[in-house]
């Protein structure tokens, strides 16, 4: 018997991803208004207690297409969820530094103080997961190790919840990234910071700073995994065991946007910078000029591997309460159910 649902929850990053295209394009609201349900944004909801589940999984009836980090920490604290879709986007990477600082490349950071985000304690820090792996990731191109840098946190006194509320958003939807790593640098309080993203770019342009090192496209998958690469798709286990009709209608239509976005190369770019909230020269630069190409979903098995390197990094600096199996996680129903009807 098929559970009457009238509603349901979703939320999405404010990223390049093929949901947050469908959302822009339409599609999302109307495959599933076909099936009657209605849908709310968490994200977007005046309730303190329904944005947390942006963060930590807790609603049922939901889905959330983003970042990996809340998400794997949600799973390891035994929230009961699906993994049913990854998207690998590859975006901007950088240690960045100040031209005074005499930093020039990774081999000057020996020694050095680096900046690592560090929030107060509730929600998982992505940030400083995100700041941490890239930092390994770099140093290892040199044959470095974090051990060969000094680590100095950068102290941010708001949780993430806090900074989409209050006059200091100035009618903003939320506050711009990487600013406490700024001020931190500007300060001189550290010598070198981690950024990415169309709001990383925008950062180290807005104090001309000096890339240290770029590796958002290396041509090493391992060296490119963070918070953003890849990002998954996850859905309440109620929505997946009692309406896996949902889910299928969900990951076909995220499909189609996906292959409407390969035929709009332009119109893309412009939907991703209304999401990021940038500007179409910043996702040009941040994200390459191929990006309307690499917004599709699937589970394949090399980004099922990405997740589960991603997900044991985490677990090895102590991010997650307990480790878990990746393949357990990951529910590939939906996609048997559409090859089936394909086929048929």
């Amino acid at each position: 018997m098929v559970t009457p649902l009238s509603e349901i929850w979703y939320t999405r990053c404010p990223v390049p991803t093929p949901v947050g295209l469908a959302a822009q394009l339409g599609y999302l609201e109307q495959t599933f208004a076909e099936a009657g349900v209605a849908l709310k944004s968490i994200i977007d909801s005046p309730d303190r207690a329904i944005r947390e589940s942006h963060f930590n999984h807790t609603l049922e009836w939901s889905f959330r297409h983003g970042g990996n980090v809340p998400p794997i920490r949600a799973r390891s604290e035994g929230r009961d969820t699906r993994l049913v879709g990854i998207t690998w986007t590859d975006e901007f990477q950088a240690i960045i530094t100040l031209p005074e600082s005499g930093i020039r490349s990774l081999v000057d950071l020996a020694g050095r103080r680096f900046g690592v985000p560090c929030r107060p304690e509730g929600i998982v820090d992505f940030m400083r997961a995100t700041a941490l792996k890239g930092l390994v990731s770099a140093l290892s191109l040199e044959g470095l190790s974090v051990s060969d840098v000094e680590l100095t946190d950068i102290v941010q006194k708001q949780s993430v919840l806090d900074t989409q509320e209050g006059p200091s958003l100035f009618g903003l939807k939320r506050r711009q990234a990487y600013g406490d790593e700024v001020a931190a640098l500007l300060r001189g309080e550290v010598d070198a910071v981690f950024v990415k993203g169309t709001a990383g770019i925008a950062a180290a342009n807005l104090i001309g700073a000096v890339q240290v090192a770029e590796f958002g496209f290396h041509p090493d998958p391992n060296i490119r995994i963070n918070s953003g690469s890849p990002r998954v798709l996850t859905v309440d286990a109620r929505l997946a065991e009692e309406r896996p009709d949902l889910v299928e209608r969900l990951v076909a239509v995220i499909r189609k946007a996906s292959q409407w976005a390969e035929q709009h190369p332009d119109e893309t770019r412009r939907f991703i910078a209304r999401e990021s909230g940038a500007t179409e020269e910043q996702v040009l630069a941040a994200n390459g000029p191929e990006v309307h190409r690499h917004l599709g979903i699937g589970l394949d098995p090399d980004l099922v591997a990405a997740v589960g390197h991603y997900k044991d990094f985490l677990h090895d600096w102590g991010f997650l309460e307990r480790n878990f199996d990746i393949d357990a996680w990951v529910d590939r129903r939906p996609y048997d159910a559409i090859d089936r009807r394909a086929v048929a």
